[in-house]
């Protein structure tokens, strides 16, 4: 797979590139506040799970074109460092950074929370949902103490099958509820935003970031909303609707004639989780898995001392494959390690 192939295939990732963006995500935001205007009026603003910075390059950019603006980026991860733009290392569902976030903006609250986090999908889209789900309800709930009356809220959520339980847990909290979906977001995800306005807490609500946000103990009339009669939202699609299809395979070719040149990303990661791997692949030091159907024991009867496996699934010397010579299994240790069928692998480390 070459380097340009992600680039012939998303082409928002392409633009990314070609405008400066970190990551594809801004014309995410970029076309939310075409739809809602969500920086009008907006002088602080917080973008929570901020890595690796797109929105907060949108955030920066069109606050401060309205005057002295502050932006606050809150993440685990480090970020590099953006111009106009204060970065947090911290826990979205820790008190400390909600005080820390506070103390950014000297005692005043926000006008404007982001969220575009997301956790690592693993397919099952019931368990992708449920966290999804947690993660935005961590955002709102370190919201409840950042952001000021009638602010707006902006995340990501997941439409799933109990998608409107969330929906009437943010409606506790706005005048307005709504769920966009970006025409740079792809036709095939079930991602959506969820932008909320209006930030009008109940009577009584003193926020709490040890309790979780579903516990409506304040508000009686929730406990008796049942299945889809819970709450029901507008959905509203955002962008233009002639632009780029993001489900689309787009040509390189330019149409001004001219050869298509490859752009590097804006900023690479900063301490990936996968770079420890990716240094061990590079230097032939990562562990490599040996099928059953790729071992070969052809000269294992002929052996008068064969190689000593004192159990299942081991790692063999590298040396033993430096010497030149292949390690061969007698017919037990064979049908040990490799069975007609649903035999277990065993791994082999190179140097």
């Amino acid at each position: 797979m070459g380097r340009t192939s992600k680039d012939k295939r998303d082409v928002y990732y392409r633009l990314a590139k070609e405008n400066g963006w970190r990551a594809r995500s801004a014309f995410k935001l970029l076309q939310l506040d075409e739809e809602f205007h969500l920086f009008q009026g907006v002088t602080r603003a917080v973008d929570l799970c901020a890595a690796p910075g797109s929105w907060s390059q949108v955030l920066s950019q069109k606050i401060r074109g309205q005057g002295s603006g502050h932006v606050v980026a809150v993440d685990l991860q480090a970020m590099a460092p953006l111009p106009g733009v204060i970065q947090i290392q911290g826990d979205i569902t820790q008190l400390s950074t909600a005080k820390e976030i506070i103390q950014h903006f000297e005692g005043c609250h926000a006008d404007l929370v982001v969220c575009d986090g997301a956790p690592d999908v693993t397919g099952l889209h019931d368990v992708d949902e449920y966290m999804q789900a947690q993660l935005l309800l961590a955002a709102l709930n370190i919201a409840t103490h950042v952001l000021k009356p009638g602010g707006c809220f902006v995340a990501k959520i997941f439409r799933g099958r109990d998608v409107t339980l969330l929906y009437s847990q943010l409606r506790v909290f706005f005048s307005s509820v709504l769920c966009a979906k970006p025409r740079s977001s792809r036709n095939s995800s079930i991602e959506a935003f969820a932008v909320c306005r209006g930030y009008d807490p109940p009577e009584g609500f003193a926020p709490d970031l040890t309790k979780p946000l579903l516990d409506h103990s304040y508000d009686s009339d929730f406990n008796q909303l049942d299945g889809p009669t819970r709450i029901v939202v507008p959905f509203v699609t955002c962008g233009d609707l002639s632009a780029y299809d993001s489900d689309c395979s787009y040509p390189l070719d330019l149409q001004d004639g001219s050869k298509y040149k490859y752009t590097p990303p804006t900023q690479p990661p900063i301490s990936p989780p996968y770079q420890e791997a990716c240094t061990l692949k590079k230097k032939g030091r990562l562990a490599r898995e040996i099928r059953p159907q790729d071992c070969t024991f052809s000269r294992v009867d002929a052996l008068s001392q064969p190689l000593v496996t004192p159990q299942l699934r081991t790692l063999l010397s590298p040396e033993v494959w430096k010497s030149g010579s292949e390690p061969t299994l007698t017919p037990s240790q064979y049908s040990s390690f490799c069975p007609a069928s649903h035999g277990p692998s065993f791994f082999l480390a190179s140097q």
